[in-house]
């Protein structure tokens, strides 16, 4: 049985193509302004890759910010949930997972069975997003994944003094004129961002293990810093990329509802 998931975020929309417990196919694409279009081209990559019809998929489950404008599926399911599915997937012992996304970033607490028992979001403000990063990269006249390694490289990270957004770009501008060298305002930046999810985390309480996903799980130097703050190693996800754990969770919700689904 053939299934989809679709993951339309803010920033990034994400498909996965699966057949009995196994991932055939995968597409990762930046967002266009119409969520249905980013989801049409997305799923079209996705089938491509995996060499089947869009007709061969028998459910569908769509996610993320722009879940209800995506025609094609079958069904709509909550980001928490497809989250939580598609870490537990990628990393069995998972209890704990954190995700930053374009637009808000979410801790979330899994049961022995993978069940979501509970998570704590944060919305309200960019400084813990993905966005925060992607402003910050501008700033530095660096690509997004340039961040992660400039940061490992510093010796003398900076401080910023305000974690609003708006703020942190006149301290980072600052810096700049200062000539402060660019991995250490980078690592300023990236640790900004852990600290804020380190918060978050110890809100919800943390239950071993722990792991990340979501785009900013591939940047070593915010990995790095949450570890730190938290005085613990984050489970590495090598089964598949991070960013796509939501579709990936979306696919695995959409077997459980065809008849036989394998779990």
């Amino acid at each position: 049985m053939i299934v989809g998931g679709c993951d339309v975020g803010s920033l990034t929309s994400k498909a996965v193509v699966m057949k009995d417990g196994k991932v055939l196919g995968s597409m990762l694409i930046k967002s266009k302004a119409r969520p249905g279009e980013s989801a049409e081209e997305v799923m079209n990559g996705a089938c491509a890759a995996a060499g089947v019809e869009r007709r061969e998929i028998m459910f569908c489950v769509g996610t993320g910010y722009g879940r209800d404008r995506i025609g094609f599926v079958n069904e709509a399911v909550s980001e928490i949930a497809c989250h939580g599915r598609g870490a537990r997937w990628m990393v069995p012992t998972a209890r704990t997972i954190i995700d930053i996304g374009g637009q808000d970033c979410k801790a979330i607490r899994l049961d022995a069975e993978g069940t979501v028992t509970k998570f704590v979001t944060n919305d309200k403000c960019a400084s813990g997003t993905g966005r925060f990063l992607e402003v910050m990269a501008r700033l530095l006249g660096v690509g997004l994944d340039e961040l992660g390694e400039l940061s490992v490289r510093s010796k003398n990270p900076v401080t910023l003094a305000n974690a609003c957004t708006v703020w942190a770009q006149a301290d980072v501008i600052q810096f700049l004129n200062d000539g402060v060298p660019l991995e250490d305002i980078a690592a300023g930046i990236n640790n900004a961002m852990a600290g804020r999810m380190a918060v978050l985390v110890n809100n919800l309480g943390i239950e071993n293990d722990v792991c990340m996903t979501g785009g900013v799980a591939k940047n070593r130097g915010v990995l790095a810093a949450i570890e730190k703050m938290l005085g613990l190693r984050l489970r590495a996800i090598r089964r598949h990329d991070p960013q796509l754990a939501g579709a990936l969770g979306a696919a695995l919700i959409a077997m459980d509802k065809t008849a036989g689904g394998v779990k």
